[in-house]
């Protein structure tokens, strides 16, 4: 930017988005001046270099502003659990897997756990073909992030929405 500029000659572009044309450094710092504003080397690796005349704190303001809402707009993704025991009913089976359904279309993962009372943990085979069976319903939304795996008295696995595109 202005003195800092080491190239002899520059490729100049003015505040218009019009070319000058290559031009000495000094000539086009002289004709930032005259117009209050600042020379940027925009094209360092170009033949001759590229430079632009333009009011240098306006456009970092401009480029922040636009890094921020763009910054808004991405989606953080959360982990969010859905806890179920070994002997769950039809309906209540459901109900969890629409909960799961929507935080995988809100872009979230999900992690399913099965906890396992008592003796119930015998039957780890029933923890796993029910998490086999969340698998089979929300297969269209989402894929399988960590297959399943035990955890003490707890069976779970992990969901991540499918990726878009």
């Amino acid at each position: 930017m202005n003195e800092r500029i080491r190239a002899p000659l520059v490729r100049v572009v003015d505040d218009s988005g019009d070319q000058v044309g290559v031009v000495p450094v000094p000539e086009a710092l002289q004709m930032a001046r005259e117009r209050n504003l600042d020379l940027v080397e925009v094209a360092p690796n170009a033949k001759p270099p590229v430079c632009r005349i333009m009011d240098y704190g306006r456009y970092k303001y401009e480029f922040s502003k636009r890094q921020r809402k763009a910054r808004q707009k991405a989606h953080q993704s959360r982990l969010k659990e859905v806890k179920m025991g070994v002997k769950i009913g039809d309906h209540d089976f459901m109900v969890k897997v629409n909960r799961a359904r929507a935080f995988l279309e809100k872009r979230d993962k999900v992690k399913f756990t099965v906890r396992f009372r008592g003796r119930e943990i015998q039957h780890k085979d029933l923890g796993e073909l029910l998490l086999r069976r969340v698998q089979s319903e929300l297969e269209d939304i989402g894929v399988v992030e960590s297959n399943i795996r035990q955890e003490g008295r707890l069976l779970s696995m992990m969901m991540a929405p499918k990726p878009t595109g």
